[in-house]
């Protein structure tokens, strides 16, 4: 995905989160990280974000986002709680130009 660092928009994230096959609720905000460096994220670099018809989504921009990115290519990651799991996941690339 590639965005202008002038957008303001949300960047979603599909999950499809089930137990035992079958869909899951998912009751708690998931949490979103916009790295540029490898590894995974660190506690201070998750964002708090929305559940919204079964994708996890983050405002992201200059005007009220969460975070704005400036130029840069940007590995996205969310994690969110699901009982006595934690998934972490790499989600993908966002390149800001």
């Amino acid at each position: 995905m590639e965005i202008a660092v002038t957008s303001t928009e949300y960047v979603h994230v599909p999950i499809a989160a089930t137990l035992d096959g079958s869909p899951v609720t998912l009751t708690t905000p998931p949490k979103l990280a916009f790295l540029t460096t490898s590894g995974n994220p660190a506690p201070g670099d998750w964002l708090t974000g929305q559940w919204q018809s079964g994708t996890a989504r983050l405002l992201v921009g200059p005007v009220g986002g969460a975070i704005t990115l400036v130029a840069g290519e940007y590995s996205v990651w969310v994690t969110w709680a699901a009982a006595a799991e934690t998934p972490v996941y790499r989600a993908g690339t966002i390149t800001a130009y």
